[in-house]
């Protein structure tokens, strides 16, 4: 649901394009750095599952789903580059699309195809439960209208 904020933040006037360029790419940087971090505690052996990275996907999406009710469903008036920062930047460097589908490559290489398939269907339906399920517990606990 959309709040007449959207219509104030058309007339206001926001952050130049450096300014976003500047807050994506910082953000991008922590995110990936936060992902890297993880594939380091959680490494995933070349025949194991990569349980990390799907991992890391989902709650990645799930924090998207947060990020998007808080920034744009609650009328709370946010700083411009609040949404380039965290979900362009930390969230989408954080999750990993090119990492997902190197895996799948590496399961079915290695003689795996089942378990590549399972990988991919999980990831696509465990992300999508996540940013369902995280929007709606959001929006419950912030007493947004659905």
């Amino acid at each position: 649901m959309l709040h007449d904020r959207d219509t104030e933040a058309e007339a206001r006037p926001g952050p130049g394009q450096a300014q976003v360029l500047v807050a994506v790419s910082l953000g991008g940087g922590l995110g990936a750095a936060a992902r890297y971090a993880a594939s380091l505690a959680w490494p995933a052996g070349p025949e194991a599952f990569p349980w990390t990275t799907l991992c890391v996907n989902v709650l990645g999406c799930a924090l998207i789903g947060v990020l998007m009710v808080t920034v744009t469903e609650t009328g709370r008036r946010v700083p411009a580059l609040a949404r380039p920062f965290l979900g362009t930047g930390v969230l989408g460097g954080f999750t990993t699309f090119s990492t997902y589908v190197v895996d799948i490559q590496r399961l079915i290489e290695r003689d795996h195809p089942e378990t590549a398939l399972g990988y991919l269907a999980a990831t696509l339906a465990a992300a999508l439960a996540g940013v369902w399920l995280a929007s709606a517990l959001t929006r419950r606990a912030l007493g947004v209208a659905v």
